[in-house]
């Protein structure tokens, strides 16, 4: 009797392997931010369960989501990590590519910091000087728009630093460079007289001026590589850098970030919103290979658990703000039903 038991339970136990060795390795792909979270569960997941350590790429969220719509083939991404919410036309790529069923996975929260070394000087700053010193164009006060030509901190703010601007961020295909102009430069933007009334007059020209990044020198772009940036603040006192709030968690050793509206980037701020410059952070899941390959909805099990991203989970050592209960609840139920997305306002 014991030892029919324990062929059957060594069958079990072979049956099990049998299928994680059929199911296809997961590809993840997108946000530079969600990247370190990404890959922390994913390294727990390939230890903890008998499918492959899934393989994760840093691509960008932009370009993610067009690795992730270029087809059904098991050879393309099947997740793509995403520091902002999937746009309409991302949707519709998706689906001209016979993509037309997305599951949307809400992971938690996130702050865009403006960092620089801690050896410097800590800037104190609001969104319109924000502005004042990233845009491409400034209104000049009678309708029309100028070249921006404040070269130093000063030259924004009295109270600022006597420095040229400097500040390296991300590429146009970032995550966090989508969410810090809307966040950060568009509320800035919106201080100015007129620029309200612009937008509701033509949205088209108002997103023009108000998201537009300077390209002259002031702003560098520096890649997907945000722990490449520390690098470079650490070595460069003059300069800042824009990344996620965990690049900063982790690095609170060498660099420091900015005060904006008043409040300092720290865990509380961001999770109770009073740090103005903060996002959600997403991933999306082809659902047709979800219900092919086990290990996705293993994978998904493994992220949305409390002891991955709850306030006490592993995923908060690395930085990541966790949604409130309530909110986490709700997205792990729709999450484990593959829930599919809905129409994007």
């Amino acid at each position: 009797m014991l030892l029919k038991s324990s062929l059957a339970g060594l069958g079990l136990a072979m049956s099990i392997v049998t299928v994680a060795q059929a199911a296809e390795q997961i590809r993840i792909v997108g946000s530079s931010t969600v990247y370190p979270f990404s890959t922390t569960v994913a390294e727990r997941f390939g230890r903890s369960t008998p499918y492959a350590t899934p393989i994760v790429e840093s691509t960008g969220t932009g370009g993610g989501m067009k690795l992730f719509c270029t087809s059904t083939d098991v050879s393309t991404p099947q997740i793509t990590n995403a520091s902002r919410r999937i746009k309409k036309s991302e949707i519709a790529l998706c689906v001209n590519h016979g993509i037309d069923g997305i599951t949307e996975v809400k992971v938690g929260y996130d702050g865009i910091v403006i960092a620089n070394s801690i050896e410097a000087e800590q800037l104190k700053i609001s969104r319109k000087e924000i502005f004042l010193a990233l845009a491409k164009e400034l209104p000049n006060g009678n309708g029309g728009w100028v070249k921006n030509m404040n070269t130093t901190w000063k030259d924004v703010a009295d109270h600022l630093p006597d420095l040229r601007i400097e500040v390296l961020g991300p590429p146009p295909t970032s995550g966090t460079r989508d969410a810090f102009v809307e966040l950060g430069m568009e509320a800035g933007c919106k201080k100015f007289p007129g620029a309200k009334e612009l937008k509701k007059a033509n949205k088209k020209l108002f997103r023009a001026k108000c998201h537009a990044i300077r390209e002259d020198g002031h702003f560098i772009i520096a890649g997907e590589n945000d722990n490449l940036i520390v690098q470079k603040l650490k070595a460069n006192k003059n300069a800042f850098g824009i990344f996620g709030f965990s690049f900063l968690d982790q690095n609170v050793d060498v660099i420091q970030g900015s005060i904006v509206e008043g409040t300092y980037p720290e865990y509380d701020a961001i999770s109770d919103g009073s740090y103005p410059i903060s996002r959600s952070l997403y991933f999306y899941v082809k659902t047709a290979a979800a219900k092919a390959n086990p290990a996705i909805p293993a994978f998904i099990a493994e992220f949305t658990s409390d002891a991955a991203w709850g306030p006490d989970g592993y995923l908060a050592d690395k930085g990541m703000i966790a949604m409130p209960e309530k909110e986490r609840n709700e997205w792990h139920s729709k999450t484990s039903a593959l829930e599919e997305i809905g129409a994007i306002n």
